[in-house]
């Protein structure tokens, strides 16, 4: 298959971006997105032109680097994927395929395709972690934790931090990247000693890198590769106001 790529370029931060066109041929369907750009790559680097900068990892949707805006969408036209996951038999022969990257206020951009997710690491170093008491392993049945508890907490462990959830919404909202690292937390007995303090210091973080407030569309649900409900936003809330009230 034939495709057209419509790229993203920018040189550095500083640097004023533009798009720019690309064609490639033989595609096959099997390719994942990245392969494809892996292959556009190759064909840069033989021209002498400098290849399009983008993150990538584990390529099996488990890191959450690899996120890119395409057509319109955070990761593309799959759903509950990441870009690695994204395989070209989604697209049309001689197809037209805009890519950005992500475009989010918390998320400066580097090059081409390339943003600082930096913002994510901080939130979490401001309360997305738990106190233990250093000693011998204690027995896996020592501490009884209802199975409802145990799945949604794992469901909500399942989150990437590839940050489509803030690159769709149009506050350039993270909260539902916070909500899922709360919830985990808050709904095990492991996640009570800072329960006071965690939800208000990650949401002042937030706050401080350029994050916007929840817009309440439900994009971020829709967008996320883990769909990630929006039901943890409403046990966020809830942690944030009883923090308050205690401090």
């Amino acid at each position: 298959m034939k495709v057209k790529l419509k790229i993203w370029r920018q040189a550095n931060a500083k640097a004023k971006g533009q798009f720019k066109n690309y064609e490639l041929d033989d595609i096959q369907d099997e390719m994942s997105f990245l392969e494809m750009l892996d292959a556009l790559n190759s064909k840069l680097i033989k021209e002498g032109e400098n290849p399009v900068a983008f993150e990538n990892d584990c390529r099996e949707g488990i890191c959450g680097t690899c996120g890119l805006f395409i057509n319109g969408r955070p990761h593309g036209p799959g759903e509950q994927i990441a870009t690695c996951q994204l395989h070209m038999r989604l697209f049309k022969d001689g197809e037209t395929i805009v890519i950005e990257p992500w475009r989010a206020g918390g998320f400066p951009i580097i090059k081409d395709l390339v943003t600082d997710r930096n913002a994510y690491d901080k939130i979490m170093q401001a309360g997305g972690f738990v106190s233990v008491n250093i000693g011998g392993t204690p027995d896996s049945n020592a501490v009884l934790i209802s199975k409802e508890h145990a799945d949604e907490a794992m469901d909500a462990a399942s989150c990437i931090g590839c940050g489509a959830c803030a690159a769709i919404c149009k506050n350039s909202s993270a909260m539902l990247f916070i909500a899922a690292k709360v919830s985990q937390l808050a709904l095990l007995p492991q996640g009570k000693v800072e329960a006071s303090k965690r939800a208000k210091r990650m949401v002042a973080v937030m706050d401080e890198l350029g994050f916007g407030n929840c817009s309440n569309t439900g994009a971020c649900e829709a967008e996320c590769p883990k769909g990630i409900s929006l039901a943890h936003i409403a046990r966020l809330n809830r942690e944030f106001l009883k923090a308050n009230i205690k401090s």
